[in-house]
């Protein structure tokens, strides 16, 4: 009896545990949804004026003021009237700052006007005088500029006095022309014929005593 006892024992060391059974995963609970986001309130996007314009401001870190300048001037040379007028508020005083003192002389000097064509040669004078390195950088650009504001001007100057030659002529013409019609009025007076006097009526005959 032993006998067989034993080797069931030994048989029963020799074979492996069986192994621990797997922990079951427990999964949590799914997140709430995020509420759904505020609806979207359109806004009308204001225009951005042309020296704000990403383009240009790309253009001057890339290629300098004067490259920028001139981007800038060709996206205002269309401008007239009323809206010529809000680019001129928008850039208001230009201070000391070169590039903006010659957005404005470029903006003035479309207005046609002899005092804004003035001040534009003015500010275009000042950047040649400036002597700081971001005004030196525009002085080509400016002094071509003050040359034709220059030219333009002597230009406007010389049509201004030619037309008050045409106006100062025209008044003595007028004047010429009514002495002349005033000569003829008088000449007209004398040459008409002497209308002869009114024929006397016989006097009556006197009544016999």
């Amino acid at each position: 009896m032993t006998v067989l006892v034993m080797p069931l024992l030994l048989a029963a060391c020799a074979a492996p545990p069986s192994p621990p059974p797997e922990p079951v995963a427990v999964q949590p609970p799914p997140p709430p949804p995020p509420p759904p986001p505020p609806p979207v309130q359109p806004v009308e996007a204001e225009p951005m004026a042309p020296a704000t314009q990403p383009a240009l401001i790309f253009t001057q870190l890339t290629q300098g003021p004067v490259a920028a300048l001139l981007v800038y001037a060709d996206k205002v040379r269309p401008l007239g009237g009323n809206e010529l007028a809000n680019e001129i508020a928008r850039l208001g005083e230009p201070g000391e700052q070169p590039l903006v003192q010659m957005q404005l002389a470029l903006l003035l000097a479309q207005t046609r006007a002899p005092a804004d064509l003035a001040r534009a040669l003015g500010l275009v004078q000042r950047v040649i005088a400036n002597q700081a390195s971001e005004a030196q950088a525009l002085h080509p650009l400016a002094r071509l500029l003050a040359a034709r504001y220059q030219e333009q001007r002597r230009v406007e100057d010389e049509r201004d006095r030619q037309a008050q030659q045409v106006r100062d002529s025209q008044r003595r013409i007028d004047q010429l022309s009514d002495r002349i019609e005033a000569l003829r009025a008088i000449e007209r007076s004398f040459s008409r014929p002497n209308s002869p006097p009114p024929p006397v009526a016989p006097a009556a005959p006197k009544p016999a005593p």
